[in-house]
């Protein structure tokens, strides 16, 4: 990705960042900020309706796949004897 130069603003008592609309964020999307030194990263958080949507459907598209007829019994493990541990 390219990038983008903006600059910031008084908004109220804040500071503001105009994201330019060649970014494709529309208005009122929850983003999260991180700082670490004189880097910012903004995310923009995932719509919380929107991920169980798509959980449900994974769940879903999990519950069809083909089962098995029966499931092989394994051999059982035998751990050696490690003393002083």
């Amino acid at each position: 990705m390219n990038a983008i130069s903006s600059r910031t603003f008084k908004s109220g008592n804040s500071i503001a960042l105009r994201l330019p609309r060649a970014l494709g964020i529309g208005a009122d999307v929850e983003m999260q900020i991180e700082r670490n030194g004189d880097v910012l990263i903004v995310r923009r958080l995932k719509d919380p309706a929107e991920e169980k949507r798509r959980l449900r459907e994974m769940v879903a598209e999990l519950e069809s796949l083909p089962k098995p007829p029966s499931v092989q019994e394994r051999e059982p493990i035998e751990f050696p004897e490690r003393p002083g541990l």
